[in-house]
């Protein structure tokens, strides 16, 4: 492991707490120390309080923030008097001990200390840094941890048995080190747990980190000898991977992504002959359990009796440590699939994606301890990794939490959404909490669609062969598909029949019937697997019952949408699959609408411009939010009764009515 301390950056630095976020930085930037939120920072410093009294404070990592980019805002001063008289006491429960860190804050607008505040206070050092390094982790998480520990680092380090984090480490570490002359000492290695630096001086403190790693990493390399990680190609099962997603959803009673790794080394981490006992061993440390529950999910050839089994040993385990607690919900975070992969699932892409890389490092580091080590990997019991999982601090987070946006973890694709009512349906669907791929042929759809957090895809939704390249490719990124939007369409030029150029007639059916078919042949079996009640919503037109002369090829394609919402309604009702389809009018604020457009058709009805726009029964103005906005709403539950159904969306249209 390299140092990345520039001499040059840090003779920029004023002051130690802005040394303190430079060297945090530096930790963070490396994810084989610190990942997601993980590890912890101080430095002691005398300032003046709000009434000016000289006063020993220490700035500690706040809660919520990351070390690669925390601030100077994401520490929180706190009074070293307060913080050393807690450290005496016999015993303090984790809530009351949050409570008091919080009062002893001199900035009460300052995000919560770290759980492990008291720990840094009992550390006389002016700055310390801890990490959950990979190498340090595996150096202990197997039988003969603690002699291995020994071997490596002699007595540069005080080894502290594993303990659960807040005020009982807290004082097992200062029992410890009152027994010795802590400045003879380089660092602690928490079992199980982690690794901790410190020093007066912060270059120091934070290479007597790298170094320490270092040395674990060259003991772990001499170990292994020439073992590599295993490795073998994927095979493919799109359909697999949403049912699982499915199963996974339903077990947590929400919809979820799921992010499959079918890189070379996870395929041949999930494939390994041992999988079932390696992977369920426990994880790299127990911080992660709040993350990745105790251990993932192994999929085995009946999908649905997998999960359910996970299910049914969660429950068991739940029952047998538990002293009164709520129990989550027995879904899984991951799993291992043999032959396919890894998967990680979370409620959000986010959540998604820092579950896999948790996972990513967790099972390269298991396999490395296991091919290194006599009796291999091992983490801590099932019972102190409970505790951890529910921790009465995490416990009161659950208590607390808010309702999730309707679409939450949902996985949308809406066509022709580069501008108009396409866009407007993407975005109202994303502002609920939607993952939205639009499809447009437009090259505007990618940047359109990062506006709203999506993904653009430039697709022609005639051609088969894209259509299925594009859908299975969201599958395979996001776990599966729950809403489809068919809204992609096109308004031929106004001819009569008599005069209608046949190219007029094709064009028309191709575009505004025919692709929404090929959309619907190529996503209904992924829908048939989706979550949150998945729904098709097609975008058809007012002129299906209220057509207008010289419109024929646009009205009838129409039309034949309509019919088309009205067959797929009956055919996947049964699959709990909701069809319903939306007739906007008189939408003014898309490109099909100019100025000069307005202008002149308001002039044909004798009216202001203003006025033909409200020119219906409400003599109000529809605007695309408005249809995006109902759109959102049918793939929603408040529809969840509703299918082959037509919603006028157009003020009230007389000849409609």
């Amino acid at each position: 492991m390299k140092s990345l301390w520039s001499d040059t950056e840090a003779a920029k630095i004023n002051g130690d707490l802005e040394m303190r976020v430079y060297t945090s930085q530096l930790l963070g930037a490396n994810p084989e120390l610190v990942l997601h939120g993980g590890g912890n920072t101080s430095v002691k410093i005398t300032e003046n309080d709000f009434f000016g009294d000289e006063t020993e404070v220490i700035y500690v990592k706040g809660s919520g923030w990351d070390l690669g980019t925390i601030e100077a805002a994401g520490f929180a001063p706190v009074r070293m008097n307060a913080l050393l008289k807690m450290a005496e006491l016999d015993q303090l429960s984790d809530p009351v001990m949050v409570a008091q860190q919080r009062a002893a804050m001199l900035d009460p607008s300052a995000p919560n200390p770290s759980i492990e505040a008291i720990l840094h206070a009992v550390i006389p050092q002016k700055f310390v840094d801890h990490t959950h390094a990979n190498a340090v982790v595996a150096l202990t998480n197997h039988k003969g941890g603690e002699a291995t520990i020994k071997e490596v680092y002699g007595d540069r380090v005080l080894v502290v048995p594993y303990v659960m984090p807040g005020f009982d480490l807290s004082k097992q570490v200062a029992k410890q080190l009152a027994e010795i002359d802590p400045t003879t000492i380089d660092g602690l290695i928490l079992m199980n747990h982690g690794i901790f630096t410190f020093h007066d001086d912060a270059k120091t403190s934070y290479e007597l980190m790298i170094e320490l790693v270092t040395l674990a990493e060259e003991h772990l390399a001499k170990s292994i000898g020439s073992f590599t990680l295993p490795t073998a190609e994927a095979s493919e099962d799109l359909a697999g991977l949403a049912a699982i997603r499915q199963g996974v959803g339903k077990l947590k009673g929400a919809p979820v992504f799921a992010k499959l790794d079918q890189s070379a080394n996870a395929v041949g981490f999930a494939s390994r002959s041992d999988i079932s006992s390696l992977a369920t061993r426990g994880p790299l440390t127990p911080d992660h359990t709040i993350r990745t529950k105790r251990i993932p999910a192994v999929i085995g050839d009946d999908i649905e009796a997998s999960l359910a089994q996970f299910a049914d040993d969660y429950k068991n385990y739940f029952n047998e440590y538990n002293k009164g607690e709520t129990m989550l919900s027995p879904d899984p975070k991951w799993a291992v699939w043999p032959g396919k992969g890894v998967i990680s699932f979370g409620a959000t892409e986010k959540e998604a994606g820092i579950i896999q890389d948790i996972v990513t490092h967790t099972w390269k580091t298991i396999q490395i301890t296991e091919a290194a080590f006599e009796g291999g990997w091992q983490a801590l019991p099932a019972r102190e990794l409970f505790e951890i999982e529910y921790w009465e601090l995490e416990q009161a987070k659950l208590r607390k939490g808010g309702s999730a946006p309707i679409h939450q973890g949902k996985v949308a694709v809406v066509t022709g959404s580069a501008a108009g009512i396409g866009f407007a349906c993407a975005e109202s669907l994303a502002e609920q909490g939607a993952k939205v791929i639009g499809i447009d042929l437009s090259p505007e759809i990618d940047e359109q669609m990062s506006k709203i957090g999506g993904i653009g895809i430039i697709a022609n939704l005639t051609d088969d062969e894209k259509v299925v390249e594009t859908i299975e490719g969201i599958v395979r990124d996001f776990g599966g598909i729950d809403i489809v939007v068919s809204n992609a369409g096109i308004f031929t030029a106004g001819a009569y029949l008599d005069d209608m150029e046949q190219s007029n007639w094709d064009k028309s059916f191709a575009v505004n019937l025919t692709s929404h078919q090929k959309l619907l042949k190529y996503t209904i079996r992924f829908l048939k697997k989706g979550l949150g009640e998945p729904a098709i919503v097609l975008v058809g037109s007012r002129n299906v019952n209220a057509p207008g002369a010289g419109a024929a090829s646009y009205s009838c394609a129409k039309a034949g949408l309509t019919q088309l919402c009205r067959v797929a309604a009956l055919e996947l009702a049964p699959e709990g699959v909701r069809c319903n389809i939306i007739h906007p009018d008189a939408v003014f604020d898309t490109k099909l609408w100019t100025e000069e457009n307005l202008k002149r058709s308001a002039e044909r009805y004798n009216m202001t411009v203003e006025e033909y726009k409200t020119r219906n029964l409400l003599k109000t103005e529809i605007k695309s939010k408005d249809v995006g906005n109902m759109v959102a709403a049918m793939a929603s539950p408040l529809f969840g009764k509703t299918t082959g159904a037509q919603i006028p969306v157009d003020g009230g249209n007389d000849r409609v009515i």
